[in-house]
C-alpha cells in the first residue's frame, strides 16, 4: 500500500494499514509548511473550527478553554492530544462541520476558522450567511514534493502494489504528475486507487488504475473499509 498523505498523518495511516496486515510504504507528494497568522485574542472568540489536523499546532495554549469543532475524528483526536477538552467531531466534511456548529452555537457569535491557504472560503461563507461572524486564518500551506521517493518507485515497479491512498484532490493531481514524470503510468494498471472523495477520484482519472474506489464518507475509516 502506498500512503500519499503528508506527516504527521502519514505515520498514523501506516500504523493502521500494518495493523490490517498490509505492508505500507510512505509516498508523500506534499509537505506541510507553517504560515504566520495573526489570530484574535481568545476572549473575542466563541468557538474554534478546524478543517484539518495540520492546523491544530497553530493554536496557542490560551485557546484550549474554547469549544473546538473538528471536521473529522482524526482531527478531533489531534485537538484532544494538544490539550483541548471541549471537542466536537463532525465526522464528515465541511458541510457536516457547518451543521455541527449551527446545532450547538447560537448565531451572532464569533467563530475562528483555522485552515490551509486557499481553503475554507465556502465553509466561512455558509456560516456568515447563517448569521455568524467568521474570522478565517490560513495557518499552513502544502508544498509540493518534486519526485517520488525511492521506496515508492520500488513498490510501483515490484508489481505487488495493491493500492494507493489519496486524502485530497491536490495530492492526487500531484501524484499523477510525479508518476508521469517517472514514466510509471503503465504500471499503475495493476493497482487500485483509494480516494477520500469524488473530487479526489476525478483528479486520479488521468492514470490507468485497475479501479478507483471512493470512500462513502470523507474520512480514513471509510477509506480503510474499502480494503477489507
Amino acid at each position: 500500500m502506498l500512503v500519499t498523505r503528508p506527516e504527521p498523518g502519514a505515520t498514523e495511516t501506516v500504523a493502521r494499514l500494518e495493523a490490517l496486515g498490509f505492508q505500507a510504504v510512505p509516498a508523500p507528494v506534499m509537505s506541510i509548511k507553517r504560515m504566520p497568522a495573526s489570530l484574535p485574542a481568545s476572549g473575542l472568540v466563541t468557538a474554534v473550527l478546524v478543517t484539518s489536523g495540520q492546523a491544530v499546532p497553530a493554536l496557542p495554549a490560551d485557546y484550549r478553554c474554547l469549544p473546538l469543532f473538528a471536521v473529522g475524528d482524526a482531527t478531533a483526536t489531534r485537538a484532544k492530544q494538544a490539550g483541548f477538552a471541549d471537542v466536537t467531531s463532525a465526522a464528515g466534511d465541511a458541510g457536516d462541520l457547518a451543521d455541527a456548529v449551527r446545532a450547538s452555537v447560537r448565531p451572532g457569535t464569533t467563530l475562528l476558522l483555522v485552515t490551509g491557504r486557499g481553503l475554507g472560503q465556502t465553509l466561512a461563507g455558509s456560516l456568515r450567511m447563517a448569521g455568524y461572524a467568521v474570522i478565517r486564518r490560513s495557518v499552513y500551506r502544502p508544498a509540493p514534493i518534486r519526485r517520488l521517493t525511492s521506496p515508492a518507485i520500488d513498490a510501483l515497479r515490484s508489481g505487488r502494489l495493491h493500492a494507493a491512498m489519496f486524502f485530497s484532490a491536490d495530492s492526487a493531481a500531484r501524484f499523477a504528475v510525479m508518476v508521469e514524470r517517472a514514466a510509471l503510468q503503465d504500471i499503475i494498471g495493476n493497482s487500485d486507487a483509494v480516494a477520500i472523495s469524488q473530487a479526489t477520484a476525478v483528479a486520479l482519472q488521468s492514470l490507468p488504475w485497475r479501479r478507483i474506489l471512493v470512500a462513502t464518507r470523507p474520512n480514513q475509516d471509510a477509506m480503510l473499509a474499502l480494503l477489507r
